[in-house]
């Protein structure tokens, strides 16, 4: 059933106290109730922003370069229903002032037939794939996948027929929760196969990528320098801040997008 507006609004006051509902998972039998109520057999897949991928050798065609927004595009092109929300309740609950709230998800599949209509429209592909294009101009990363908590708030069953794709800022996005969350529910938020972020002797040290720019709390201070650990999720935000070019980001080509379309896949209906 279809969320009423009060509900909506309810979430976005109590969006501010999330990180502590997110440690709250770390508890034995609330963390396994919350993923079986919420996350139950999700995977949500971060894509690094297209202007960071290193061109790792020549190209004749420059248009051949293999973009992480292929994977959207991809999507949006296959399914039969789409959603374009008016907001973004995460930026609207956080009170975000550096990216514009108005730059909502995009949902796709037959569920999104249950959404409150008050809260988005239902559009065209073209539409979504403008709406797409809109959000990464405005520098905002696109997460993409199965999301039961976004059925959950949504009213917008079954999960199995709703994909989201989610444009995410740094200093909200829900998924910023991931240090916070129990490493069950956490490890369903993954980086995208064949992406490889690392420091290299540029690095001077200056700390530009660690002022808050890492959601995941990915990159650390070893010897006075720069260091990316396990928790990277691959996002390139801090490829795009390093003012020394010191930090890389490669992806394995065509073959990373396609394991990418494989993995998520399967675990949606599209119609």
């Amino acid at each position: 059933m279809a969320r009423p507006l009060w509900f909506v609004n309810f979430l976005k006051w109590l969006y501010p106290s999330r990180r502590i509902f997110a440690k709250m998972t770390r508890l034995p039998v609330i963390g396994q109730v919350v993923d079986y109520l919420f996350f139950r057999k999700d995977e949500i897949i971060y894509l690094p922003k297209d202007n960071t991928v290193a061109v790792q050798e020549n190209l004749e065609d420059p248009t051949s370069m293999v973009l992480p927004s292929q994977v959207v595009d991809h999507f949006i092109q296959q399914a039969t229903h789409h959603w374009i929300m008016d907001f973004c309740i995460c930026r609207e609950g956080e009170g975000c002032r550096d990216y514009p709230h108005d730059l909502g998800c995009i949902f796709l599949g037959e569920s999104v037939t249950k959404i409150n209509s008050e809260l988005g429209r239902r559009v065209t592909k073209e539409e979504a794939l403008q709406h797409a294009r809109r959000c990464r101009e405005a520098g905002l990363v696109h997460t993409i996948g199965r999301n039961r908590l976004d059925a959950v708030w949504l009213g917008a069953f079954p999960s199995r027929k709703l994909m989201t794709i989610c444009n995410c800022c740094p200093c909200c996005c829900l998924w910023g929760l991931v240090p916070h969350l129990s490493p069950a529910i956490g490890d369903k938020i993954t980086k995208m196969p064949g992406v490889q972020v690392w420091v290299n002797e540029r690095c001077t040290g200056c700390g530009e990528c660690l002022n808050g720019i890492c959601a995941m709390e990915a990159v650390e201070w070893k010897d006075g320098k720069a260091v990316i650990n396990g928790a990277c999720r691959g996002c390139g935000r801090c490829v795009e801040i390093c003012p020394q070019d010191a930090i890389h980001l490669t992806i394995q080509g065509s073959q990373s997008l396609e394991n990418t379309v494989t993995r998520i896949s399967p675990l949606l209906d599209l119609g």
